[in-house]
């Protein structure tokens, strides 16, 4: 069965795509979240509207 990119329900602290990211790559959600957020301070605009467009386009996860 192949993997799918979902936000995570469970484990979310705005929409749960950095939780969905981590979940996708088996790793821990707050290595995710300081990567995510180091790319705000390289590049505020860039990051912030990858972050909009993975809340908009990856789908919530259904089964939780």
């Amino acid at each position: 069965m192949a993997k799918k990119l979902y936000r995570s329900i469970k484990d979310r602290k705005i929409a749960g795509v950095c939780g969905g990211i981590a979940e996708y790559f088996d790793i821990d959600p707050t290595l995710v979240r300081i990567i995510w957020i180091f790319a705000l301070f390289l590049g505020i605009f860039p990051a912030l509207i990858a972050y909009i467009i993975c809340w908009i386009v990856i789908p919530e996860n259904p089964k939780h």
